[in-house]
């Protein structure tokens, strides 16, 4: 999907520092945005993870503090938006495991969190696969971004592609070898 007139307008006018168009971009991409979270937090139990407004607003939030970013276009948006809420599941992770301490982490995959895993258990799976991204981003950044994008923005192969000016194909390799390695970095760690 291309970015619709009244999108372009609105980053032309946030990138000359028009606070309202700011404003007003996230107004119009919200409900593109509620959908993404909705999607990111279908992996978890519910009760158990923020819920898709709160994620959505605490990522405007991150989203407001980059006021030296150039957005680029519709998919640039939805990119650092994808990253914000990448950060804010994980930190949430990281406060619901604060007392938890030790080993007894499941393996986290690509596809769904584990449906058995309990309360601690998932945030265990979420810093897991933070670190092994956040390893992988130092190895090849290239993939980290493709999972960044795929996993917690929910963006599809197309969007990645456009996002990251790569061919579909590209992308779809680079997903495949982007979730095998961090399949075995979490194996071996696990």
């Amino acid at each position: 999907m291309t970015p619709s007139p009244d999108t372009t307008r609105l980053l032309l006018d946030a990138r000359r520092g028009d606070r309202s168009a700011f404003d007003g971009l996230y107004a119009h991409l919200y409900d593109e945005l509620n959908e993404l979270a909705r999607q990111r937090l279908a992996r978890f139990r519910p009760g158990q993870t923020l819920d898709t407004s709160a994620l959505v607003h605490e990522a405007y939030l991150r989203l407001v503090d980059q006021t030296r970013v150039e957005l680029q276009d519709r998919d640039h948006f939805l990119a650092l938006a994808s990253r914000a809420m990448r950060f804010i599941v994980v930190d949430h992770a990281r406060a619901r495991s604060a007392d938890k301490r030790g080993g007894g982490a499941a393996l986290l995959t690509l596809d769904r969190v584990p449906v058995a895993a309990g309360a601690g258990e998932e945030a265990d799976d979420v810093m897991a696969l933070d670190q092994a991204l956040a390893s992988l981003e130092r190895m090849d950044p290239r993939l980290g971004q493709v999972v960044e994008l795929r996993f917690f923005g929910g963006l599809t192969h197309e969007e990645v592609a456009r996002i990251t000016g790569r061919s579909v194909p590209t992308v779809k390799r680079d997903w495949i070898r982007a979730r095998a390695w961090l399949y075995r970095f979490m194996t071996a760690e696990g």
